[in-house]
């Protein structure tokens, strides 16, 4: 997991880490940018939407499941609906602070099947939109595609990785736990300890297809911080520096008509309690 923040680590990479432009919101193509991103005490976070919300919704922020305030969750454990007093700092397009935004409710959290934390905060999303100009992320609701080129800003560390997507990891092991259909990076996107929960924004739609979750720090094979690979064989294969994502297009599969996650809807993909 890529949330242990290492201070050695940290001062050696961030020259090398991408600092993006200044943000175009749009609906189209956008530039990399820190534009609706929060910084957590330990991991880095955004503020979105999905696409049926509307503006007087509460908004929401999104961050891994093995940053829930909590601990990371075992294996096999699903949290939904606990009250939170989650607080992070809202981030402008170049990273400066615009203010403190809190959660009330952690909506749905796990670190099987996929690593995701929704956090309800406690101010809707026009209210953040007048206060400080700032519009959320939207949560794509389709499968990535192979190939895309996409971003990935880190709220904590203030900066961006320009990367790709190389395919998907039909499961995708560290420790305890087991992830499905992950989003691989491109060789040489190295996002780093701290960037745990950035979301992994599509350049082309500007919308959020993934959040950034796990990288193999020393080729270790499927130890903490060590993901590895296994194919339909069982074979396990780690890869150095390799990195990794997980998709948020579940979400939209487990809504209900008044968009509250609901687990138990025909064809909902989010891991369900055991």
């Amino acid at each position: 997991m890529l949330r242990r923040i290492a201070s050695v680590l940290g001062a050696a990479v961030l020259g090398a880490a991408v600092i993006s432009g200044p943000a175009t919101p749009a609906a189209a193509a956008v530039t990399p940018s820190l534009t609706a991103t929060i910084a957590l005490n330990n991991c880095s976070a955004s503020l979105v939407r999905y696409p049926t919300s509307l503006d007087t919704d509460r908004a929401m922020m999104l961050t891994n499941g093995h940053c829930y305030e909590g601990g990371m969750p075992a294996n096999g454990v699903v949290l939904q609906n606990k009250t939170s007093t989650r607080s992070g700092t809202l981030l402008s397009s170049s990273g400066s602070s615009l203010g403190t935004v809190r959660a009330d409710t952690l909506l749905y959290a796990t670190m099987t099947g996929t690593d995701v934390s929704l956090y309800r905060l406690t101010t809707t999303f026009a209210a953040l939109k007048s206060s400080y100009g700032v519009t959320a992320l939207t949560i794509t609701n389709t499968h990535p595609v192979d190939g895309s080129s996409m971003f990935i800003p880190s709220g904590y560390w203030k900066r961006t990785w320009n990367c790709s997507i190389n395919g998907f990891v039909a499961t995708l092991k560290e420790d305890q736990w087991t992830w499905r259909d992950s989003i691989r990076y491109n060789t040489g996107c190295n996002t780093i300890h701290g960037t745990s929960g950035s979301p992994i924004v599509e350049v082309s739609t500007g919308k959020v297809i993934g959040i950034n979750n796990t990288g193999n720090d020393n080729g270790g094979l499927c130890t903490l911080n060590n993901p590895c690979e296994v194919d339909a064989n069982g074979t396990k294969r780690a890869y150095q520096g390799q990195s990794y994502g997980q998709e948020v297009y579940w979400f939209t599969t487990c809504l209900n008509a008044s968009n509250q996650i609901t687990l138990t809807i025909s064809g909902c993909l989010l891991t369900k309690p055991a």
